[in-house]
C-alpha cells in the first residue's frame, strides 16, 4: 500500500472501521505552513459525525473490552510495524502538514509514535493488580476495568507522536476511542486511518473525527456517552474543557501550556550545556511544550553565555523543512506567525533589547509564501513582563541573570505554569536540593527532552492536571473497582 502524501487531495473520517465523507458534506482548507498555500482539505466534522463516532464506538466496546490482553497486544503491535513500515511517508507528512524539519520528523516524531504504541502493546502484558490481606478475615483485590468511550484530543506541534501517545493506552486497556486530531495538521492522523484499518483493529475501537475544535471538538467532549477526556493543547482551551465536563463528573487529564525556566549554574558542562539549551530553545521552531523559553544564567558565567550562545542562534538557517539539510522550518500557520511577531513587538516596548533575530524570513523558492520567523533573543526584560509570563510558542527566548540559589528559584517559580524545568550545574547535592523546590512536574537535570516512558508525565499550576505515560496513562484509562472476599 502506498501513501505518498503529495497525490492525497480529500481526507476522510474515520468511523465504524471505514473512510467516511462528512455527513455535513463540508470541508476545510488544510495549509501548508511551508508555502501558504492550500494543499488538501479536511472533514469540517459535526455533532452528526461525533454522533456517529461513538456509537460506533459503544457497539465495539463489549467484544473489545472482553478481548484478551494478548489479543489486543498483537493487533496493536501489527500497527506499531505499519508505522514503521510507511515512517518515511509519515515523516514527510507531518513535515508538510506542520512545516517542521523533515529531519525532526523522522528523527523524533515519527520514531516516538511507534514507540508509544509498542510500550503499552507490551505494557498491558505485565500489568499487576493490587491486593491486600485482613489477616485470617478476608482478602480484597482490586480490578481496574475500562472506562467504556473515550475521548482524545490531540494538538499540532507533535501531531502523530501525542496523536498516539493518547490513543495507545486507551486502547490497551480496552477502552474505544474517538480522537480528533487537530484541524491544522489532520494529515498524519488521516495516513494513521489507513494503518488501523490494515492493522485489523475491529470496526468501532478506534475512530478519528476531523474538524474544528468549536465545532467537533465541542461535541466530543459534550457528549453524554463519553466517559473520560484526555485533551493536550492550550491553557484557556483546557479551562473551557474542564468547565464544561465537571458537572458531568467525566474523568479529565490536562496537558496544557509551559513557561519553562532552563536555569544555568557556573559550574555546570559547559559545552554539553550550550549545546543542549540551543536544542532546547529552538526545537521544531519553539514549538514544543517542553522548549526551554526562559533562560536563566548564573552572574558570573553570563557575559560568556550570551555571546555564545547568540552566536550559534545567528548561524541558524532557516529553511525549506524537505531539505534534509534544514534544521530550522515554517511556523504552524500565519495565525501563529503573526502571534510570535506581536510578542516580539510586545517585548520591545517592555523595555527588551533584541540581540539576535526577530524578524519574519522571506526563504526562496517554493516557500516564498511560508511562514518563517528568525530564532529570536531578548535580554533585559523582567520576571513581571508579559514576555516572560505567557506562553508564546515559538523560536523567541529571552535570557535573564541570577545571582544565585535563592534568586534562580525566585526566578523559575515566577509564572503560572509549571511544566517542566532544566537545571544545568555539577554539584550533585545542589541538583536534588535545588530540583525539590522547583514548581515544575518534570526536572530535567543536565540534559533536556530524555523520557522514560514509564514515568508520569504533565504540569502543575496552569500547566494542567492529572498525569499520562506509563503506568499514570493506564490507570486513567481504567476504573478501580474493589472485590472483598471474606474467608469462611
Amino acid at each position: 500500500m502506498s501513501y505518498k502524501i503529495l497525490l492525497v487531495k480529500i481526507l476522510a473520517n474515520y468511523i465504524n472501521g471505514t473512510l467516511a465523507e462528512p455527513a455535513n458534506g463540508r470541508y476545510l482548507d488544510n495549509i501548508d505552513p511551508s508555502t501558504g498555500l492550500c494543499y488538501s482539505k479536511i472533514p469540517a466534522g459535526s455533532q452528526a459525525d461525533v454522533d456517529r463516532a461513538v456509537e460506533s464506538a459503544e457497539r465495539a466496546f463489549p467484544a473489545w473490552s472482553q478481548t484478551q490482553a494478548a489479543e489486543r497486544s498483537r493487533i496493536l503491535l501489527r500497527l506499531a510495524d505499519l508505522i514503521h513500515e510507511h515512517r518515511h511517508a509519515l515523516a514527510e507528512a507531518e513535515c508538510i502538514d506542520n512545516g517542521k524539519p523533515l529531519s525532526l520528523a523522522a528523527q523524533m516524531d515519527i520514531p516516538r509514535a511507534e514507540d508509544n504504541i509498542r510500550f503499552f502493546a507490551t505494557s498491558i502484558l505485565h500489568w499487576h493488580s493490587e491486593a491486600h490481606i485482613m489477616e485470617n478475615r478476608a482478602i480484597n483485590y482490586t480490578n481496574r476495568k475500562p472506562i467504556g468511550v473515550v475521548a482524545c484530543i490531540s494538538p499540532w506541534n507533535l501531531p502523530l507522536y501525542l496523536f498516539t501517545w493518547k490513543i495507545a493506552p486507551a486502547l490497551a486497556v480496552g477502552n474505544c476511542v474517538v480522537a480528533k486530531p487537530s484541524e491544522i495538521t489532520p494529515m498524519t492522523a488521516f495516513l494513521f486511518s489507513k494503518l488501523c484499518i490494515e492493522a485489523g483493529i475491529p470496526a468501532g475501537v478506534m475512530n478519528i473525527v476531523h474538524g474544528a475544535g468549536a465545532e467537533a471538538g465541542e461535541a466530543l467532549v459534550n457528549h453524554p456517552r463519553v466517559k473520560a477526556v484526555s485533551f493536550t493543547g492550550g491553557t484557556a482551551t483546557g479551562a473551557r474543557i474542564a468547565a464544561a465536563v465537571a458537572p458531568k463528573f467525566k474523568k479529565l487529564s490536562l496537558e496544557l501550556g509551559g513557561k519553562n525556566p532552563t536555569i544555568i549554574f557556573d559550574d555546570c558542562d559547559y559545552e554539553k550545556m550550550l549545546k543542549t539549551a540551543l536544542r532546547s530553545a529552538f526545537a521544531n521552531q519553539g514549538q514544543i511544550c517542553l522548549c526551554g523559553s526562559r533562560i536563566l544564567v548564573q552572574e558570573s558565567l553570563y557575559d560568556r553565555f550570551l555571546a555564545d550562545f547568540t552566536a550559534k542562534v545567528a548561524a541558524m538557517k532557516v529553511g525549506d523543512p524537505l531539505l534534509e539539510e534544514t534544521r530550522t522550518g515554517a511556523l504552524v500557520s500565519e495565525t501563529h506567525m503573526n502571534k510570535i511577531l506581536s510578542y516580539i513587538d510586545l517585548a520591545k516596548q517592555e523595555g527588551g533589547r533584541i540581540v539576535c533575530g526577530g524578524k519574519r524570513v522571506v526563504v526562496e523558492g517554493r516557500c516564498k509564501g511560508g511562514f518563517f520567523i528568525e530564532p529570536t533573543v531578548i535580554v533585559g526584560l523582567g520576571p513581571e513582563c508579559r514576555t516572560n509570563q505567557e506562553e508564546i510558542f515559538g523560536p523567541v527566548v529571552t535570557i535573564q541573570p541570577f545571582r544565585d540559589e535563592a534568586h534562580a528559584l525566585q526566578l523559575a517559580n515566577a509564572t503560572t505554569y509549571g511544566l517542566a524545568a532544566s537545571l544545568w550545574t555539577g554539584d550533585v547535592t545542589r541538583a536534588h536540593r535545588f530540583s525539590a523546590q522547583l514548581e515544575s512536574g518534570i526536572v530535567w537535570v543536565n540534559t533536556w527532552l530524555l523520557r522514560d516512558l514509564r514515568t508520569p508525565f504533565g504540569g502543575v499550576k496552569h500547566s494542567g492536571v492529572g498525569r499520562e505515560g506509563g503506568w499514570e496513562a493506564l490507570r486513567f484509562f481504567t476504573e478501580p473497582q474493589n472485590v472483598c472476599v471474606e474467608l469462611q
